[in-house]
């Protein structure tokens, strides 16, 4: 995919997987299970030893997901993370040098943000989105809803505590995705292969964002208004 359909994706899809576990068994097993539950759009942090072999493995093997690398702190490491087959590079944090190498490469990019000369910043600077992180730390909702007053023609990312709980207040913020990290991904459940529990998990996070996004809509799309009918109505009544 180019990066205008990987983006697109990112967007339809509207949850950002992010895989920060202890080992790369652990991320492989994680990356293939949220795939499979209908996440396919999966983050392997750079803090996870052997990250770049993972990429490249879950590259080869999981053709219906987009892989990304995240926490990438300089642009070697984003080469050498394209090189491995990722599809996109976040950063936990504005680093212009590594959203110019994938302007140069033409790969999507999402850099953390907190500040509005942040967020401006890394939208200025050619970003696809910009994540908000760690957005929980600083207000939550009531601070997406607040930089999304005057910016709301740049896409953002909530990240950093997103859990079932403020996913839908996120998501009725203004956000435009959601990373989601320990609460997609509870360390125990990878520690014991608990594939079941992620794709519940997985499940309901995508029941929010559906539902979020509908009563968006609706918000948008107004009430409907219908003409009643001169004929007579006639109801059936279960004798």
């Amino acid at each position: 995919m180019n990066r205008k359909e990987i983006r697109v994706k990112i967007q339809n899809t509207g949850i950002v997987a992010c895989v920060r576990v202890p080992s790369a068994e652990d991320a492989r097993f994680a990356a293939e299970t949220l795939s499979q539950a209908g996440i396919p759009i999966v983050e392997i942090a750079m803090t996870i030893p052997g990250a770049l072999q993972v990429i490249s493995d879950l590259a080869a093997v999981a053709p219906g997901a987009v892989i990304g690398a995240g926490s990438v702190l300089d642009a070697e490491t984003a080469r050498r993370c394209l090189d491995a087959g990722a599809s996109f590079l976040t950063t936990d944090g504005l680093i212009p040098e590594i959203v110019d190498f994938a302007n140069r490469k033409d790969v999507v990019v999402f850099p953390g943000a907190l500040t509005p000369t942040e967020v401006i910043a890394a939208w200025r600077a050619g970003s696809d989105f910009v994540k908000v992180v760690p957005v929980a730390a600083v207000g939550g909702e009531n601070y997406v809803k607040a930089l999304q007053t005057p910016l709301s023609h740049i896409p953002l990312i909530a990240a950093g505590g997103v859990n079932q709980q403020n996913a839908g207040g996120y998501l009725s913020a203004g956000a435009t995705a959601l990373g989601v990290g320990q609460a997609l991904l509870p360390w125990e459940a990878v520690a014991l292969r608990q594939s079941n529990r992620i794709r519940e998990l997985a499940r309901r996070f995508v029941n929010i964002l559906a539902a979020a996004r509908k009563d968006s809509a609706g918000k948008i799309a107004g009430p409907e208004w219908t003409v009643q009918a001169t004929k007579p109505q006639f109801a059936l009544v279960a004798e």
